[in-house]
């Protein structure tokens, strides 16, 4: 009996909320069960905050997800004006040996930069990422030590590369953290999108045909990229990064039993982490004055101006509770000069800050000299 009332209850206490015009929906957590992998993560990919995580440390392999990496100092490469996309890649007899996943490179083939990272991102093509990373670096040997290098300056502590493509290799070890943290670099360089979103394409004027390898490409509302692995020592994974409402998630799972499985618990992360987290863009508060005083300046006041593009991860509900606080100087001293820092904006979560962003000034302010007040009573003395 006490059960069905607390059930008519509850029915009750929702038809009210309802009627009056809102829904409150609780943060539903996500237990480690729910996730079939040994090993995951999930992450704001513009700030890095780690919103679920189930042993994301634990050290692994993790197969072709490795040329995450490989991808991100090709397109560093690019970049920089080492190499272009147009630039003819030489298969060498190396590149043409690897195993696994590849598009049958023979000795002394040619392609396009295009063509080979088309090859590496959609088909996962080992020999065509042997290939890119021989034509960046002059060897493997040498590509694997940047690899190391640019994974330190990412702050990845749990990684040691080994080879550029993710065969299995003893050493040749990472975590799903420090996966997201390669992802989330390698998805600065939006041209990195025009490849993952490719289903099926094709090289050698259609005689090799490419297929992806990431599935979630035909299932997954949002999905944006990005790489899947599969070794025996590694089991399968995937980094998987997607968007919704300008949202930006990557998720991460390492050592599934299956392919499936790797694609399931992928889904389930990136639900959970759009069901309840929310990129909040406030409006700038209207107490911020439109000039402050200028003391010893040619003119007496400075325009102010405040870069207002900013969005704050949030949990859905949480943005109600956001508020903003300003600090400002009262003057400033001449010589201004112009996006100058005269104070912030400050948002705070219960207490907590969130965000910072600058208030700045809008205009240069000249200080005044000796000549320039000559010059000015000299003017009213004529002009008397």
């Amino acid at each position: 009996m006490k059960q069905w009332y607390k059930t008519i209850t509850f029915l009750l206490s929702l038809i009210i909320i309802i009627n009056a015009g809102f829904i409150i929906i609780p943060v539903n957590a996500l237990n480690e069960d729910e996730i079939t992998a040994p090993s995951a993560v999930l992450i704001e990919a513009e700030t890095g905050q780690v919103l679920y995580e189930k042993n994301s440390h634990e050290i692994r392999a993790c197969a072709s997800i490795t040329k995450v990496m490989t991808l991100l100092l090709v397109f560093e490469a690019i970049d920089n004006g080492k190499i272009s996309f147009d630039d003819k890649v030489t298969a060498s007899e190396h590149a043409s040996s690897m195993g696994g996943s590849d598009i049958w490179l023979e000795v002394g083939e040619t392609m396009t930069v295009d063509e080979m990272i088309k090859a590496t991102v959609v088909a996962s093509a080992n020999d065509a990422a042997v290939a890119l990373a021989e034509f960046v670096a002059g060897s493997e040997d040498e590509f694997v030590y940047q690899m190391n290098e640019r994974a330190k300056e990412l702050g990845m502590k749990d990684t040691v590369f080994k080879n550029c493509n993710g065969l299995d290799e003893e050493g040749h070890l990472t975590s799903a953290y420090d996966v997201a943290l390669m992802s989330m670099e390698l998805i600065k360089h939006k041209k990195i999108y025009d490849y993952t979103s490719i289903w099926m394409d094709y090289l050698r004027d259609g005689k090799t045909q490419l297929v992806n390898t990431n599935k979630l490409l035909k299932s997954y509302n949002g999905i944006t990229g990005l790489k899947t692995g599969t070794t025996g020592q590694a089991g399968s994974c995937i980094s998987a990064t997607a968007q919704r409402n300008g949202l930006s998630l990557i998720a991460v799972v390492l050592g599934s039993a299956t392919g499936n499985d790797r694609f399931k618990d992928a889904s389930k992360i990136l639900d959970y982490g759009f069901a309840n987290y929310a990129m909040y863009k406030p409006e700038v508060p209207d107490n911020i004055p439109d000039n402050i005083d200028v003391l010893s300046g040619m003119e007496k006041t400075v325009g102010t101006k405040v870069d207002s593009d900013i969005s704050i991860l949030v949990k859905k509900g949480e943005e109600k509770n956001i508020k903003s606080n300003v600090s400002l100087v009262e003057n400033v001293e001449a010589p201004v000069k112009e996006g100058q820092k005269i104070g912030e904006v400050i948002y705070k979560l219960n207490d907590e800050v969130i965000c910072k962003y600058p208030i700045k000034t809008a205009n240069n302010v000249n200080e005044i000299t000796f000549k320039d007040i000559f010059s000015i009573i000299f003017n009213q003395l004529v002009q008397f």
